[in-house]
Formats: C-alpha cells, structure tokens, sequence
C-alpha cells in the first residue's frame, strides 16, 4: 500500500492556494453514536520541509490502534497544523439520513477551519463534491490513501471516534461499544436481540439481521 503523499498540496500552494483543506469522516456506517468529521489544514510553509516524525502515516483503517494514537499526538502537537471537529448525532442521522448529516458536518467543520480572505481549497475524501461550498473543492477517489492532509483528518476523527464509543461503553455496558464502536459484529448483534436497542442507536438504520 502506498504512503499517501504531500504532492497534490505542494502543487496547489504553488499553484497560488492560501489553505489546503482536507476533509474526512469516519462512523457512517456504524449502528450507533456519532458520525465524526475532520478537517485538517497546515501552513504553507510546513510544505517546504520533509517530516522524518511523521513517516509512514497512513489513513486510519491502515494503521493499528497503538500506530493511529501515536499519529494522532504527534499531528496534535504539530504547530503548523489547525484542525476542528464536528459531530453528528444518532437523533440528526435518523431525521436526514447518514449521508445529508455527514455532509452538514462537513460543512461546518470546513467553514470553521477556513480563515477570512483566504484563498482556500477543500481535498474531500470521497467520488463527490460538497454542496452549497464557497470554496474550490475536489473530491477524491481514496484520497485518505493518496493525500497526505486528507489522510491526517482521518486519523483524528478515527482516534476521537474510537474514545467516545469508549465513553460510551461505560454508560452502556452491554453492547460491547469499547470493542467494534458501534460498527455491526456478532457481540454487537447478540446484544441487540437480547437487550434491544439504547439511545445512542441509530433507528432508521437494520440494526438487528
């Protein structure tokens, strides 16, 4: 598997871009909690240099729990890097579906992160575009395997994902939240039939097969 790479970033910075954005989520198919997006940006100048700290960093799903957490502060001490989050939740997801809440998550992380008069552009993980964006965008096949700042928004929504379903095991014990975070497993399932759902569930999904 490829490392994703600082190339297309460096060539839009050359290209005139005040602030490359790159945006992912992870949850969207999980029966229950949030799904979380992450957008990510770093300052022109971090890609002048080469980062020997952050070699071999890979989208989230590539990585193992102790690799992603160790990425995860790493990016989160970087200086040159500015990140926001933002959630939505089980109640949002049944009212407009998983794919209209991920993209209003989208949204709002991207207008948080983007700085007034800023010429910016958005690398979105994923086969479409945003709508109702004011800024360029691209939407990119595997970008979270590709783009080196796409790849980064994984990891940090992934490893604050993974936490809250920790949380979330605690004041909800019988589901097993702490090992598949909400994602559908045998454990998962059994729980469901026995117990039924909770209020972190996602209704309008299957939940029981």
């Amino acid at each position: 598997m490829k490392i994703p790479t600082k190339t297309l970033e460096r060539k839009l910075v050359k290209a005139g871009y005040d602030l490359v954005i790159g945006v992912d989520e992870v949850g969207v198919g999980s029966l229950a909690g949030p799904v979380v997006v992450c957008a990510t940006r770093f300052t022109k100048d971090f890609y002048k240099k080469e980062h020997s700290n952050l070699a071999g960093l890979k989208e989230s799903k590539l990585l193992s729990v102790s690799q992603r957490e160790l990425f995860a502060r790493k990016l989160l001490k970087e200086k040159k890097l500015a990140y926001t989050i933002s959630l939505c939740y089980p109640k949002k997801i049944d009212a407009i579906n998983i794919y209209q809440a991920t993209r209003v998550a989208m949204r709002r992380v991207i207008k948080n992160i983007s700085l007034k008069n800023s010429r910016a552009i958005v690398l979105v993980d994923g086969n479409k575009k945003i709508k109702n964006l004011e800024f360029d965008q691209r939407a990119i096949i595997k970008g979270d395997q590709k783009i080196f700042v796409i790849a980064c928004a994984s990891i940090i929504a992934k490893v604050y994902r993974d936490k809250m379903m920790k949380q979330y095991a605690k004041q909800f014990p019988v589901y097993g939240f702490e090992q598949h975070k909400g994602y559908s497993t045998k454990t998962h399932q059994d729980a469901l039939k026995r117990y039924g759902p909770c209020s972190i569930h996602r209704r309008s999904f299957r939940l029981v097969y």
